[in-house]
Protein backbone atom coordinates (compact mmCIF):
# COMPACT_ATOMS: atom_id res chain seq x y z
CA UNK A 1 0.00 0.00 0.00
CA UNK A 2 3.03 2.29 0.40
CA UNK A 3 2.72 5.53 2.34
CA UNK A 4 -0.97 6.19 2.96
CA UNK A 5 -3.49 7.34 5.54
CA UNK A 6 -6.01 4.56 6.18
CA UNK A 7 -8.91 4.85 8.61
CA UNK A 8 -8.67 1.78 10.90
CA UNK A 9 -12.35 2.13 11.84
CA UNK A 10 -13.42 1.56 8.23
CA UNK A 11 -10.41 0.21 6.38
CA UNK A 12 -10.70 2.99 3.81
CA UNK A 13 -7.65 4.78 2.40
CA UNK A 14 -8.30 8.51 2.46
CA UNK A 15 -4.97 9.91 1.29
CA UNK A 16 -1.82 8.61 -0.39
CA UNK A 17 1.65 10.15 -0.48
CA UNK A 18 4.59 9.88 -2.85
CA UNK A 19 7.85 8.61 -1.47
CA UNK A 20 10.86 10.91 -1.79
CA UNK A 21 12.87 10.39 -4.94
CA UNK A 22 16.61 9.78 -4.66
CA UNK A 23 17.24 13.40 -5.64
CA UNK A 24 14.77 14.74 -3.09
CA UNK A 25 16.29 12.62 -0.34
CA UNK A 26 19.79 13.82 -1.20
CA UNK A 27 18.55 17.42 -1.08
CA UNK A 28 17.06 16.92 2.36
CA UNK A 29 20.21 15.29 3.72
CA UNK A 30 22.32 18.14 2.38
CA UNK A 31 19.99 20.71 3.91
CA UNK A 32 20.05 18.90 7.26
CA UNK A 33 23.85 18.85 7.32
CA UNK A 34 24.00 22.55 6.48
CA UNK A 35 21.42 23.35 9.15
CA UNK A 36 23.42 21.41 11.75
CA UNK A 37 26.47 23.61 11.19
CA UNK A 38 24.60 26.81 12.01
CA UNK A 39 21.99 25.50 14.44
CA UNK A 40 24.60 24.24 16.91
CA UNK A 41 25.72 27.86 17.33
CA UNK A 42 22.27 29.19 18.26
CA UNK A 43 21.76 30.27 21.84
CA UNK A 44 20.15 28.06 24.44
CA UNK A 45 17.69 30.87 25.10
CA UNK A 46 16.59 30.94 21.47
CA UNK A 47 16.08 27.18 21.38
CA UNK A 48 14.00 27.32 24.56
CA UNK A 49 11.90 30.09 23.07
CA UNK A 50 11.20 28.10 19.92
CA UNK A 51 10.20 25.07 21.99
CA UNK A 52 7.77 27.21 24.00
CA UNK A 53 6.33 28.60 20.77
CA UNK A 54 5.87 25.05 19.47
CA UNK A 55 4.09 24.10 22.69
CA UNK A 56 1.75 27.07 22.43
CA UNK A 57 0.96 26.35 18.78
CA UNK A 58 0.32 22.65 19.42
CA UNK A 59 -1.91 23.48 22.36
CA UNK A 60 -3.95 25.87 20.21
CA UNK A 61 -4.38 23.17 17.55
CA UNK A 62 -5.03 20.32 19.97
CA UNK A 63 -8.51 19.36 18.76
CA UNK A 64 -7.50 19.25 15.10
CA UNK A 65 -4.33 17.28 15.80
CA UNK A 66 -6.13 14.81 18.07
CA UNK A 67 -8.69 14.12 15.34
CA UNK A 68 -5.85 13.56 12.87
CA UNK A 69 -4.25 10.99 15.19
CA UNK A 70 -7.57 9.14 15.53
CA UNK A 71 -8.13 9.09 11.77
CA UNK A 72 -4.70 7.57 11.04
CA UNK A 73 -4.24 5.03 13.85
CA UNK A 74 -7.60 4.53 15.54
CA UNK A 75 -7.05 5.34 19.20
CA UNK A 76 -9.95 6.94 21.00
CA UNK A 77 -10.38 10.69 20.83
CA UNK A 78 -9.88 10.88 24.60
CA UNK A 79 -6.56 9.09 24.27
CA UNK A 80 -5.48 11.26 21.35
CA UNK A 81 -6.22 14.44 23.28
CA UNK A 82 -4.18 13.10 26.18
CA UNK A 83 -1.31 12.36 23.81
CA UNK A 84 -1.35 15.90 22.45
CA UNK A 85 -1.39 17.31 25.99
CA UNK A 86 1.60 15.13 26.86
CA UNK A 87 3.51 16.50 23.88
CA UNK A 88 2.77 20.05 24.99
CA UNK A 89 4.07 19.22 28.46
CA UNK A 90 7.21 17.61 27.00
CA UNK A 91 8.02 20.66 24.91
CA UNK A 92 7.60 22.97 27.88
CA UNK A 93 9.62 20.67 30.15
CA UNK A 94 12.68 20.83 27.90
CA UNK A 95 12.24 24.56 27.31
CA UNK A 96 12.26 25.11 31.08
CA UNK A 97 14.72 22.45 32.27
CA UNK A 98 16.91 22.06 29.20
CA UNK A 99 19.20 25.00 29.98
CA UNK A 100 20.18 23.41 33.30
CA UNK A 101 20.82 20.05 31.60
CA UNK A 102 23.22 21.80 29.20
CA UNK A 103 25.37 23.53 31.79
CA UNK A 104 29.04 22.68 32.07
CA UNK A 105 29.84 20.34 34.94
CA UNK A 106 32.87 21.42 36.95
CA UNK A 107 35.43 18.83 38.02
CA UNK A 108 38.29 18.73 40.53
CA UNK A 109 41.08 20.37 38.57
CA UNK A 110 43.64 20.14 41.35
CA UNK A 111 43.40 16.35 41.51
CA UNK A 112 44.40 16.08 37.82
CA UNK A 113 47.07 18.78 37.83
CA UNK A 114 44.94 21.45 36.17
CA UNK A 115 43.88 24.95 36.98
CA UNK A 116 40.38 23.77 36.10
CA UNK A 117 38.58 20.89 34.43
CA UNK A 118 35.01 20.50 33.35
CA UNK A 119 32.67 18.59 31.05
CA UNK A 120 30.78 20.53 28.41
CA UNK A 121 27.84 19.00 26.55
CA UNK A 122 27.76 19.68 22.81
CA UNK A 123 25.36 18.53 20.05
CA UNK A 124 26.57 15.76 17.75
CA UNK A 125 24.73 16.87 14.62
CA UNK A 126 22.07 15.17 12.50
CA UNK A 127 20.08 12.44 14.27
CA UNK A 128 17.77 10.04 12.45
CA UNK A 129 14.61 9.01 14.32
CA UNK A 130 12.75 5.89 13.15
CA UNK A 131 9.40 5.99 14.89
CA UNK A 132 6.28 3.77 15.20
CA UNK A 133 2.61 4.49 14.62
CA UNK A 134 1.14 3.64 18.03
CA UNK A 135 1.87 7.02 19.65
CA UNK A 136 2.46 8.96 16.45
CA UNK A 137 3.06 12.35 18.05
CA UNK A 138 4.47 11.50 21.50
CA UNK A 139 7.00 8.90 20.33
CA UNK A 140 8.46 11.42 17.89
CA UNK A 141 8.19 14.34 20.32
CA UNK A 142 10.13 12.62 23.09
CA UNK A 143 13.01 12.45 20.64
CA UNK A 144 12.50 15.84 19.02
CA UNK A 145 12.12 18.08 22.07
CA UNK A 146 15.39 17.12 23.82
CA UNK A 147 17.29 16.80 20.53
CA UNK A 148 16.32 20.27 19.34
CA UNK A 149 16.96 21.78 22.76
CA UNK A 150 20.42 20.22 22.71
CA UNK A 151 21.24 21.83 19.37
CA UNK A 152 20.90 18.73 17.21
CA UNK A 153 19.07 18.49 13.89
CA UNK A 154 16.32 15.88 13.48
CA UNK A 155 15.31 13.66 10.57
CA UNK A 156 12.05 11.79 11.18
CA UNK A 157 11.32 8.56 9.34
CA UNK A 158 7.86 7.80 10.68
CA UNK A 159 5.72 4.69 10.19
CA UNK A 160 4.19 4.60 6.72
CA UNK A 161 0.60 4.53 8.01
CA UNK A 162 0.83 7.90 9.85
CA UNK A 163 2.26 10.24 7.19
CA UNK A 164 0.03 13.18 8.08
CA UNK A 165 1.13 13.08 11.71
CA UNK A 166 4.73 12.98 10.50
CA UNK A 167 4.26 15.96 8.19
CA UNK A 168 2.50 17.86 10.95
CA UNK A 169 5.59 17.51 13.15
CA UNK A 170 7.79 19.16 10.51
CA UNK A 171 5.26 21.94 9.99
CA UNK A 172 4.87 22.53 13.74
CA UNK A 173 8.56 23.21 14.32
CA UNK A 174 8.91 25.33 11.21
CA UNK A 175 5.92 27.50 12.11
CA UNK A 176 7.15 27.80 15.70
CA UNK A 177 10.19 29.66 14.40
CA UNK A 178 12.94 27.04 14.33
CA UNK A 179 15.49 27.70 11.57
CA UNK A 180 14.84 26.07 8.21
CA UNK A 181 15.63 22.36 7.87
CA UNK A 182 16.35 21.82 11.59
CA UNK A 183 13.57 19.23 11.70
CA UNK A 184 12.51 17.38 8.55
CA UNK A 185 10.17 14.49 7.85
CA UNK A 186 11.40 11.90 5.37
CA UNK A 187 8.62 10.08 3.52
CA UNK A 188 10.71 7.03 2.66
CA UNK A 189 10.12 3.27 2.86
CA UNK A 190 11.75 1.16 5.55
CA UNK A 191 14.18 -0.20 3.00
CA UNK A 192 15.79 3.23 2.64
CA UNK A 193 16.60 3.61 6.35
CA UNK A 194 19.92 1.79 5.97
CA UNK A 195 21.03 4.19 3.24
CA UNK A 196 20.23 7.21 5.42
CA UNK A 197 21.89 5.75 8.50
CA UNK A 198 25.06 4.93 6.56
CA UNK A 199 25.26 8.46 5.17
CA UNK A 200 28.26 10.21 6.79
CA UNK A 201 26.19 13.34 7.35
CA UNK A 202 23.98 11.43 9.83
CA UNK A 203 25.66 11.14 13.23
CA UNK A 204 23.33 8.84 15.16
CA UNK A 205 19.91 7.24 15.27
CA UNK A 206 17.10 6.41 17.63
CA UNK A 207 14.51 3.73 16.96
CA UNK A 208 11.31 2.77 18.68
CA UNK A 209 9.81 -0.36 17.18
CA UNK A 210 10.05 -4.10 16.86
CA UNK A 211 12.95 -6.30 17.86
CA UNK A 212 13.77 -7.20 14.21
CA UNK A 213 13.82 -3.50 13.27
CA UNK A 214 16.06 -2.75 16.24
CA UNK A 215 18.42 -5.56 15.34
CA UNK A 216 18.70 -4.24 11.77
CA UNK A 217 19.37 -0.63 12.79
CA UNK A 218 21.82 -1.66 15.52
CA UNK A 219 23.74 -3.81 13.05
CA UNK A 220 24.14 -0.97 10.56
CA UNK A 221 24.99 1.54 13.30
CA UNK A 222 27.60 -0.85 14.67
CA UNK A 223 29.27 -1.19 11.28
CA UNK A 224 29.28 2.60 10.90
CA UNK A 225 30.39 3.22 14.53
CA UNK A 226 27.36 5.42 15.20
CA UNK A 227 25.45 5.87 18.42
CA UNK A 228 21.96 4.39 18.50
CA UNK A 229 19.23 4.28 21.13
CA UNK A 230 16.75 1.40 20.89
CA UNK A 231 13.34 1.15 22.54
CA UNK A 232 11.93 -2.16 21.41
CA UNK A 233 9.27 -4.60 22.52
CA UNK A 234 7.83 -5.24 25.93
CA UNK A 235 5.67 -7.82 27.64
CA UNK A 236 5.44 -6.12 30.99
CA UNK A 237 4.64 -8.11 34.14
CA UNK A 238 1.90 -6.84 36.45
CA UNK A 239 2.30 -8.54 39.84
CA UNK A 240 -0.49 -8.42 42.44
CA UNK A 241 0.16 -9.50 46.03
CA UNK A 242 -2.33 -10.14 48.88
CA UNK A 243 -1.84 -6.73 50.50
CA UNK A 244 -2.90 -4.90 47.34
CA UNK A 245 -6.05 -2.82 47.02
CA UNK A 246 -7.83 -5.19 44.62
CA UNK A 247 -10.42 -2.68 43.45
CA UNK A 248 -7.79 -0.15 42.48
CA UNK A 249 -5.42 -2.80 41.13
CA UNK A 250 -8.08 -4.18 38.79
CA UNK A 251 -9.02 -0.69 37.61
CA UNK A 252 -5.40 0.02 36.71
CA UNK A 253 -4.94 -3.48 35.27
CA UNK A 254 -7.73 -2.80 32.77
CA UNK A 255 -6.14 0.52 31.80
CA UNK A 256 -2.71 -1.06 31.66
CA UNK A 257 -3.83 -3.71 29.21
CA UNK A 258 -6.16 -1.64 27.02
CA UNK A 259 -4.47 1.77 26.90
CA UNK A 260 -4.03 2.85 23.28
CA UNK A 261 -6.35 0.00 22.26
CA UNK A 262 -3.80 -2.38 23.79
CA UNK A 263 -1.03 -1.23 21.44
CA UNK A 264 1.76 0.02 23.66
CA UNK A 265 5.13 -1.47 24.49
CA UNK A 266 4.67 -0.61 28.19
CA UNK A 267 1.16 -1.96 28.56
CA UNK A 268 0.81 -4.55 31.29
CA UNK A 269 0.48 -7.80 29.38
CA UNK A 270 1.24 -10.64 31.82
CA UNK A 271 -0.71 -10.56 35.09
CA UNK A 272 0.78 -12.58 37.96
CA UNK A 273 -1.73 -12.80 40.81
CA UNK A 274 -1.08 -14.37 44.21
CA UNK A 275 -3.24 -17.42 44.83
CA UNK A 276 -4.70 -15.95 48.04
CA UNK A 277 -6.48 -13.21 46.06
CA UNK A 278 -6.58 -14.77 42.60
CA UNK A 279 -10.29 -15.56 42.51
CA UNK A 280 -11.31 -12.09 43.64
CA UNK A 281 -8.88 -10.31 41.33
CA UNK A 282 -9.71 -12.37 38.24
CA UNK A 283 -13.46 -12.04 38.75
CA UNK A 284 -13.25 -8.25 38.95
CA UNK A 285 -10.67 -7.97 36.16
CA UNK A 286 -12.69 -10.10 33.74
CA UNK A 287 -15.91 -8.23 34.52
CA UNK A 288 -14.27 -4.84 33.97
CA UNK A 289 -12.58 -5.92 30.75
CA UNK A 290 -15.87 -7.31 29.45
CA UNK A 291 -17.71 -4.08 30.27
CA UNK A 292 -15.53 -1.90 28.05
CA UNK A 293 -17.29 -0.35 25.06
CA UNK A 294 -15.82 -1.23 21.67
CA UNK A 295 -16.76 1.32 19.05
CA UNK A 296 -16.14 4.41 16.95
CA UNK A 297 -12.95 6.01 18.33
CA UNK A 298 -14.41 9.50 17.76
CA UNK A 299 -17.31 8.71 20.09
CA UNK A 300 -16.77 9.98 23.63
CA UNK A 301 -18.45 6.87 25.05
CA UNK A 302 -16.01 4.49 23.35
CA UNK A 303 -13.37 2.78 25.51
CA UNK A 304 -11.65 0.71 22.82
CA UNK A 305 -11.21 1.63 19.17
CA UNK A 306 -9.91 -0.51 16.32
CA UNK A 307 -6.39 -1.84 16.02
CA UNK A 308 -4.27 0.33 13.77
CA UNK A 309 -3.73 -2.10 10.91
CA UNK A 310 -5.39 -5.14 9.40
CA UNK A 311 -2.17 -7.13 9.70
CA UNK A 312 -1.93 -6.16 13.36
CA UNK A 313 -5.35 -7.60 14.07
CA UNK A 314 -4.46 -10.76 12.18
CA UNK A 315 -1.35 -11.14 14.37
CA UNK A 316 -3.45 -10.85 17.53
CA UNK A 317 -5.97 -13.38 16.24
CA UNK A 318 -3.18 -15.83 15.44
CA UNK A 319 -1.69 -15.50 18.93
CA UNK A 320 -5.07 -16.18 20.54
CA UNK A 321 -5.87 -19.09 18.22
CA UNK A 322 -2.48 -20.65 18.93
CA UNK A 323 -3.00 -20.36 22.70
CA UNK A 324 -6.57 -21.65 22.67
CA UNK A 325 -5.60 -24.50 20.40
CA UNK A 326 -2.98 -25.55 22.96
CA UNK A 327 -5.26 -25.41 25.98
CA UNK A 328 -5.66 -21.78 27.04
CA UNK A 329 -8.99 -20.79 28.58
CA UNK A 330 -10.81 -17.71 27.27
CA UNK A 331 -12.29 -15.76 30.20
CA UNK A 332 -13.40 -12.74 28.15
CA UNK A 333 -13.44 -11.73 24.49
CA UNK A 334 -11.42 -13.82 22.08
CA UNK A 335 -13.44 -13.33 18.86
CA UNK A 336 -13.43 -10.48 16.37
CA UNK A 337 -16.72 -8.56 16.17
CA UNK A 338 -18.81 -8.63 13.01
CA UNK A 339 -18.34 -5.03 11.89
CA UNK A 340 -16.22 -3.00 9.45
CA UNK A 341 -12.78 -1.90 10.57
CA UNK A 342 -9.97 -3.67 12.42
CA UNK A 343 -11.58 -4.17 15.80
CA UNK A 344 -10.62 -6.77 18.39
CA UNK A 345 -12.31 -7.04 21.81
CA UNK A 346 -10.67 -6.84 25.25
CA UNK A 347 -9.64 -10.43 25.92
CA UNK A 348 -8.47 -12.33 29.01
CA UNK A 349 -6.79 -15.74 28.76
CA UNK A 350 -5.80 -18.15 31.51
CA UNK A 351 -3.91 -21.48 31.56
CA UNK A 352 -1.07 -20.08 29.46
CA UNK A 353 1.86 -22.48 29.05
CA UNK A 354 5.37 -22.28 27.52
CA UNK A 355 4.21 -24.17 24.44
CA UNK A 356 2.16 -21.13 23.38
CA UNK A 357 3.69 -18.33 21.32
CA UNK A 358 2.31 -15.55 23.50
CA UNK A 359 4.16 -16.95 26.50
CA UNK A 360 7.44 -15.85 24.89
CA UNK A 361 6.39 -13.05 22.51
CA UNK A 362 4.60 -9.71 22.65
CA UNK A 363 0.91 -9.52 21.79
CA UNK A 364 0.26 -6.01 20.46
CA UNK A 365 -3.45 -5.77 21.18
CA UNK A 366 -5.90 -5.86 24.12
CA UNK A 367 -5.15 -9.45 25.21
CA UNK A 368 -4.26 -10.16 28.85
CA UNK A 369 -2.55 -13.32 30.12
CA UNK A 370 -3.39 -14.24 33.73
CA UNK A 371 -1.14 -16.46 35.86
CA UNK A 372 -1.75 -17.60 39.44
CA UNK A 373 1.39 -17.73 41.60
CA UNK A 374 2.11 -18.89 45.13
CA UNK A 375 4.71 -16.25 46.06
CA UNK A 376 6.48 -13.10 44.96
CA UNK A 377 9.55 -15.21 44.24
CA UNK A 378 7.58 -17.33 41.78
CA UNK A 379 6.13 -14.21 40.14
CA UNK A 380 9.59 -12.69 39.74
CA UNK A 381 11.01 -15.91 38.35
CA UNK A 382 8.24 -16.14 35.76
CA UNK A 383 8.41 -12.44 34.94
CA UNK A 384 12.18 -12.53 34.46
CA UNK A 385 11.98 -15.62 32.25
CA UNK A 386 10.78 -13.48 29.35
CA UNK A 387 13.28 -12.06 26.82
CA UNK A 388 11.93 -8.52 27.23
CA UNK A 389 12.63 -6.18 30.12
CA UNK A 390 10.99 -2.81 29.55
CA UNK A 391 8.55 -1.85 32.32
CA UNK A 392 7.16 -3.72 35.32
CA UNK A 393 4.48 -3.30 37.98
CA UNK A 394 4.04 -4.45 41.57
CA UNK A 395 0.91 -4.04 43.65
CA UNK A 396 1.77 -4.44 47.32
CA UNK A 397 1.71 -2.56 50.62
CA UNK A 398 4.53 -4.70 52.03
CA UNK A 399 7.88 -2.88 52.27
CA UNK A 400 9.92 -6.07 52.04
CA UNK A 401 8.08 -7.16 48.89
CA UNK A 402 8.62 -3.75 47.34
CA UNK A 403 12.34 -3.88 48.09
CA UNK A 404 12.64 -7.39 46.62
CA UNK A 405 10.76 -6.30 43.50
CA UNK A 406 12.98 -3.28 42.87
CA UNK A 407 16.13 -5.33 43.49
CA UNK A 408 15.21 -8.42 41.49
CA UNK A 409 12.93 -7.50 38.61
CA UNK A 410 14.81 -7.42 35.30
CA UNK A 411 13.43 -4.26 33.72
CA UNK A 412 14.40 -0.73 32.87
CA UNK A 413 11.50 0.68 34.89
CA UNK A 414 9.79 -0.54 38.05
CA UNK A 415 6.44 0.99 39.05
CA UNK A 416 4.82 0.19 42.39
CA UNK A 417 1.04 0.62 42.81
CA UNK A 418 0.72 2.35 39.47
CA UNK A 419 0.75 1.73 35.73
CA UNK A 420 4.04 2.08 33.88
CA UNK A 421 4.00 5.24 31.82
CA UNK A 422 6.39 7.84 30.45
CA UNK A 423 7.05 11.27 31.90
CA UNK A 424 9.43 13.92 30.53
CA UNK A 425 10.92 14.18 34.02
CA UNK A 426 12.18 10.58 34.40
CA UNK A 427 14.24 8.23 32.21
CA UNK A 428 12.49 5.77 29.91
CA UNK A 429 13.99 2.59 28.48
CA UNK A 430 14.60 -1.12 28.94
CA UNK A 431 17.06 -3.96 29.26
CA UNK A 432 17.53 -7.34 27.60
CA UNK A 433 15.75 -7.48 24.23
CA UNK A 434 13.74 -4.38 25.03
CA UNK A 435 16.72 -2.34 23.88
CA UNK A 436 19.29 0.01 25.37
CA UNK A 437 19.84 3.67 26.00
CA UNK A 438 17.37 6.05 27.60
CA UNK A 439 14.85 8.59 26.45
CA UNK A 440 13.47 11.61 28.34
CA UNK A 441 14.88 13.42 31.41
CA UNK A 442 18.44 14.72 31.28
CA UNK A 443 19.68 11.25 30.31
CA UNK A 444 17.62 11.27 27.13
CA UNK A 445 19.00 14.64 26.10
CA UNK A 446 22.60 13.60 26.75
CA UNK A 447 22.34 10.37 24.74
CA UNK A 448 22.96 12.46 21.61
CA UNK A 449 25.54 14.89 22.93
CA UNK A 450 29.30 14.83 23.10
CA UNK A 451 30.32 14.94 26.75
CA UNK A 452 33.57 16.79 26.01
CA UNK A 453 36.22 16.83 28.73
CA UNK A 454 38.09 20.12 29.05
CA UNK A 455 41.38 20.38 30.95
CA UNK A 456 42.98 23.81 31.53
CA UNK A 457 46.55 23.98 32.74
CA UNK A 458 48.26 26.66 34.80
Amino acid sequence: MGIASTNPATGEVFERFDELTAEQLEDRLARAAAAAESYRLTSIEDRAGWLRAAADRLESEADTVAALIVSEMGKTLRAARAEVAKCVAGLRFYAERGPAFLRDVEGDGESVGARSTYVTYQPIGVVLAVMPWNLPLWQAMRFAAPALMAGNVGLLKHASNVPQCALYMERLFREAGFPDDVFQTLLIPSGTVEQVLRDPRVAAATLTGSEPAGRSVASVAGEEIKKVVLELGGSDPFIVMPSADIERATDVAVTARTLNNGQSCINGKRFFVHEDIADAFIEKFVAKMGALVLGDPMDQDTDIGPLATESGRQDVEEYVADAVGKGATVLAGGERPDRPGWYYPPTVLADITPEMRMYHEEVFGPVAQVFVVSSLEEALREANGHPYGLGSNLWSEDDAERASFVRDIQSGMAFINGHTTSYPEIPFGGVKRSGYGRELSDLGMREFMNAKTVWVGE
